[in-house]
């Protein structure tokens, strides 16, 4: 990792800004309460206490991200609505005249262009503070990357962060940055969110742009904010979203933003089944049930549901696996042995697949989001668990639930990989209560409804049912 330079201790505020939100980050700087540069100065701070416990960051920018600060500081007025806000970055996506790894042992590109999400954050004041550690290209949820050594979870070192985007989670957490960048293609934003105790939004497929973003499913790739309030992760969202005429996968109509909390009054929501019905830890299953308990005493309505296409099988793997082994197939045949173990496996599993199989897939598909349009013409939210297990030891690929030793990767995606799928927007919001890491619980939308998620996400922060609590560390 880029060793972070001494040079931002003449900056260092007299009160701990790392605490602070984004929105009263923003505040703060516009008030004239802060500078650019002490807010920076105080994460960068924070990064080196913690990156070598963590191992959150594969780069940090620490020159430029001062040099940036203090020209925002010098115009006297701050720019836009995310004023010297430090963001993480996964170290997927292009930044010019940084590298771009992917979290692999040979992919590398040195981009003369940046990611139009990560320019957008830029042209609304924000700073991009460094590059966080990922799954290898972004193909797995554990983040132990062979090549980088892996991401730790800031609630217990001695577990996974979750991923694929488990250092721009761990990060957010550690309160290292307020806010970071992941992608989601089976709940790579959503399943680190959850482990981290942190919120992540997944966004209907097409809403922010991909573009400047290696990708691992074309049809199924999201840009995503992980943040430590609904209220921070609105405003991420509402910076990125949106069309681009160079992005063929964004619609040209108009980006929605909650004006304030939701009435959860009236509204249907629904649990499916047989979806919620697999393993999982107690603690999480009962966390879970209060949360529904909450939403009925608020007035909503809440209903089962039975829907068995709404269930996650190997027509999952079908759908998604031939497209990745695209993206790899002119690499894969002579560098195989330079990928890590557990993706080279995966994508010999995904390089096996036949035409037949691709094609039952995409049908299923092709019914699975049918359905879930239809569904929504009749309920307004879907509800689940996050993931199915919270606490997945380094190094061990087993999670026990029940009595019975489960591959970690079902339970942490049992909730997430449906909804890409589907192409739905989903949020993951953490629960307030005793357990560490806290549960987390997932709102599913309809396409194009992350306004209504979110407002209802604010709604539940505002009665205290949902927020941040910070790690002791």
């Amino acid at each position: 990792m880029r060793r972070i330079g001494k040079g931002y201790r003449r900056y260092l505020p007299t009160v701990d800004l790392t605490r602070l939100t984004i929105t009263q980050q923003r505040d703060a700087v516009q008030r004239g309460d802060c500078t650019a540069r002490e807010l920076v100065a105080a994460h960068l701070e924070r990064c080196e206490t913690l990156n070598h416990l963590l191992n959150a960051f594969t780069l940090i920018d620490a020159d430029q991200a001062l040099l940036r600060a203090e020209m925002l500081d010098r115009r006297g007025t701050a720019p836009g609505p995310l004023p010297g806000i430090p963001i993480g970055v996964k170290d997927l996506f292009d930044q010019r005249g940084l590298p771009n790894t992917a979290g692999s042992s040979f992919y590398r590109t040195h981009p003369k262009r940046t990611a139009t999400a990560v320019r957008r954050l830029e042209e609304a004041g924000a700073i991009m503070l460094g590059r966080t550690v990922l799954h290898e290209f972004a193909f797995g949820f554990s983040s132990e990357n062979p090549w980088t050594g892996p991401a730790r979870n800031p609630w217990d070192t001695d577990l996974s962060p979750g991923g694929s985007s488990g250092g721009s989670a761990a990060a957010v957490a550690a309160r290292m940055v307020p806010g970071a960048l992941g992608t989601d293609t089976g709940g790579s934003v959503r399943v680190p969110a959850a482990l981290c105790g942190v919120v992540g939004l997944k966004v209907t497929f097409g809403r922010i742009p991909t573009e400047g973003v290696v990708a691992l499913a074309p049809s199924l790739d999201t840009v995503g904010p992980l943040t430590r309030t609904v209220a921070d992760a609105v405003l991420l969202y509402g910076a990125m979203a949106g069309f681009s005429a160079s992005d063929p996968t964004t619609p040209d109509r108009p980006v929605e933003l909650p004006e304030g909390p939701g009435d959860l009054a009236g509204l249907r929501m629904a649990v499916p089944h047989p979806w919620v019905d697999r393993p999982m830890e107690a603690g999480l299953r009962s966390s879970f049930e209060s949360f529904l308990e909450y939403l009925q005493e608020s007035g909503a309505q809440v209903t089962e549901i039975d829907e068995p296409l709404l269930d996650p099988s190997e027509m999952i793997i079908y759908s998604s696996y031939p497209e990745i082994a695209l993206e790899h197939a002119s690499w894969f045949p002579s560098r195989h042995q330079e990928y890590g173990p557990d993706v080279r496996d995966r994508l010999r599993q995904a390089m096996s697949l036949t035409v037949a199989q691709g094609t039952e897939g995409q049908r299923w598909r092709r019914r699975l989001r049918s359905r879930m349009n239809d569904l929504f013409d009749e309920i307004d939210i879907l509800v689940t668990p996050t993931v199915a297990a919270s606490r997945k030891e380094i190094g061990v690929d087993e999670i026990e639930i029940d009595g019975e030793n489960l591959f970690y990767r079902g339970p942490l995606s049992a909730f997430t990989s449906l909804v890409n799928q589907a192409g739905n927007p989903a949020l993951a919001l953490p629960l307030i209560g005793d357990r560490t890491p806290p549960a987390s619980v997932q709102l599913i939308g309809p396409h194009w409804g992350e306004r209504g998620l979110l407002a209802i996400g604010l709604r539940t922060e505002d009665d205290g049912i949902a927020g941040y609590e910070s790690p002791p560390l």
